[in-house]
């Protein structure tokens, strides 16, 4: 699966491979913070969700929240991960204004997760697999303002807290389209587990892009970090602009200092934030407030078998249907389009309802700024206009209109095809008598056909247009060919 070529930039001095790691931070999808009972509800007003604990007030002393910690566990397992029963969480020493303590509460050497994988999809049908280094839970700091005020800068605590998982890839990736690929589906992956909501423009999920770049089969080169990434897009334009900015400096005879950088989406370019540190920089040490975390294996099986199917099994189960490798890909990459296609394709052929669905569906939500979740038209109503597609009862154009009606105004779909005579016609008296009218009304057109027998599609668009749209295609194709003495294709 890994051995597809790695996509190379080329340079003044020949190719150069861009080599990508990602350091995601999920928030936890959690009523309460990872060490207190404050809420976590998002866009309530600044400092009013902090707890003592929170505010880093002396003597208070956290409480982990289980909650937080199943769904660790449950993440870890999706990402078929090794489960560690046996887990520290330690201190992060550092100063920051937003962060109270002096310190933020995360796990070093002995995190909750270890070594896990994420297969990715790529535009070109293939698949790469990415490892999964290690997943740690880890409370958020605070939110520094300095927007507000043009003297001062103000702090928000309510996000100092709410519980983190960290999740840290192998340098597995050599593309920017790699990286947001891997992205989009750890994304899909954590929605359908339901540890966390994925919304990036809440900050609720966020990536940290490590890029370097070295001569094909080389050494590792100095890596530099990109912070707090929160798009798929700005993920793959700050690995376009940095792999470029380090090969640059390369060829002019320089050298990749490691550090910190921050990219700034308006310019398009990464700008240099601070020296990046080691882990020695933070002082790393065992928290003395909290035990180690030790779970159940039992515990953690009753968990596994709780997890819902995940994209890869329910992509693998679509094209057993008969979809295509994209078509599938497309279906399950939100939880919310997969459920509703399956309850679209209940009982009909599953190909003709991904076509509607991908087709006429989506088309008509992306025009209409509307996500799968609020589609006008059920799952069930679409159930009914494809089957009656599969049945002849309406014809494809008949059907696009229909959908049209039941999207604007609502009601049943067969209710609407009986009340307004949208049946299909079948019967050849009517579509012989529509062909006599229109070879009627362009004799001329006869004798064209008859010389050139493709021109017949121009018939057959002119009988659709005499019975509204309604004649049955093929009986049309059949009638025509016979009235006309053309020959069979081929």
């Amino acid at each position: 699966m890994n051995t597809r070529p790695s996509k190379l930039v080329k340079g003044q001095t020949g190719e150069w491979e861009v080599v990508i790691g990602l350091e995601v931070h999920a928030q936890v999808l959690s009523k309460s913070k990872l060490f207190s009972g404050a809420s976590t509800e998002f866009g309530a007003e600044p400092n009013s969700q902090v707890s003592f604990v929170d505010a880093g007030m002396p003597g208070m002393l956290p409480v982990i929240n289980e909650k937080c910690v199943e769904q660790a566990v449950r993440t870890g397992l999706g990402l078929k991960a090794k489960i560690n029963l046996f887990s520290i969480f330690d201190r992060k020493n550092y100063f920051y204004p937003d962060l109270p303590q002096g310190y933020q509460i995360s796990q070093y050497k002995n995190p909750i997760v270890g070594e896990g994988e994420v297969t990715i999809d790529l535009k070109d049908g293939e698949s790469r697999l990415v490892g999964i280094e290690r997943l740690h839970l880890e409370q958020d700091a605070g939110k520094s303002l300095h927007d507000q005020n043009p003297d001062s800068s103000y702090v928000d605590l309510n996000r100092s807290g709410i519980a983190l998982m960290e999740i840290v890839t192998r340098p597995d990736m050599r593309s920017s389209e790699e990286a947001a690929a891997f992205l989009r589906k750890l994304r899909a992956i954590v929605r359908y587990l339901g540890t966390c909501d994925g919304n990036m423009d809440e900050g609720s999920m966020r990536a940290d892009v490590n890029v370097s770049v070295r001569k094909p089969g080389g050494p590792l080169g100095t890596r530099c970090e990109i912070k707090n990434v929160n798009s798929m897009r700005f993920i793959a334009q700050a690995v376009e602009y940095e792999a470029r900015r380090q090969i640059d400096i390369i060829e002019g005879g320089g050298t990749i200092r490691q550090e910190t950088r921050l990219f700034d989406s308006r310019l398009n370019e990464t700008r240099s934030m601070r020296s990046k540190e080691e882990a020695h920089d933070y002082r790393y040490f065992p928290d003395p407030d909290l035990l180690p975390l030790e779970l159940d294996a039992n515990w953690v099986a009753e968990i596994e078998k709780s997890l819902p199917e995940l994209p890869d099994a329910k992509k693998a189960r679509f094209m057993g249907l008969g979809l295509s490798a994209y078509d599938a890909s497309v279906l399950v990459a939100e939880r919310d389009l997969a459920d509703y296609y399956e309850d679209l394709a209940k009982g009909v052929d599953a190909k003709a309802a991904a076509n509607w669905l991908n087709n006429e569906i989506l088309g008509r939500l992306n025009r209409d700024g509307l996500s799968i979740s609020q589609a006008p038209v059920s799952a069930a109503a679409n159930n009914a206009i494809v089957a009656m597609i599969s049945d002849k009862t309406i014809s494809g154009k008949i059907a696009k209109d229909l959908l049209d009606i039941v999207w604007s105004d609502g009601g049943d779909p067969r209710a609407i095809v009986e009340a307004r005579g949208l049946r299909q016609v079948t019967d050849t008296g009517a579509i012989d008598a529509a062909i006599e009218a229109v070879i009627a009304a362009n004799p001329d057109k006869v004798e064209d056909v008859k010389a050139k027998p493709k021109l017949a599609a121009w018939f057959v668009g002119q009988v659709m247009k005499q019975t509204g749209g309604k004649a049955n295609p093929a009986a049309v194709n059949a009638a025509l060919k016979l009235r006309l003495n053309l020959p069979d294709e081929g």
